[in-house]
């Protein structure tokens, strides 16, 4: 929230912008197994924040959106403990593998650009399928 309104109190002035939130999939789903109700809230919390300010700058030229990553390969989880459950994500994902973090660069370009110009309120899902199921 904070960091949304210091960016539009560069961009309100000047009758344009776009800002994109980083979310997850865990906003919109919850993921079986995974004990982490504090984080989905979390991310359901950024996506609907998202939502609510694009409605309330919309007029003013500033649209929001967000990025819902799915199961996304960091340094976080390449430690061996973790192995198993990135088994699990893989196979759970219909495109069989998880994201690069490179592969949301598109996604937040796309959201922008003008490409994007008439999008605001959304929440672009990045997880390969994952929330289909």
């Amino acid at each position: 929230f904070l960091s949304c309104q210091a960016q539009a109190a560069v961009m309100l002035p000047r009758g344009k912008g776009a800002i994109v939130n980083i979310a997850s999939m865990s906003g919109s789903i919850v993921n079986r197994g995974l004990l982490q109700a504090h984080y989905n809230a979390s991310k359901a919390g950024v996506i609907h924040l998202s939502k609510s300010l694009a409605m309330e700058w919309a007029d003013k030229g500033l649209r929001v959106n967000c990025i819902s990553p799915g199961y996304t390969a960091t340094p976080m989880n390449s430690r061996p403990e973790v192995a198993e459950q990135v088994k699990i994500f893989e196979q759970t994902t219909p495109m069989g593998r998880m994201a690069s973090v490179d592969e949301m660069v598109g996604p937040a370009v796309f959201l922008v650009s003008q490409a994007s110009s008439f999008c605001t309120g959304v929440d672009l899902l990045v997880d390969g399928g994952f929330v289909c199921w």
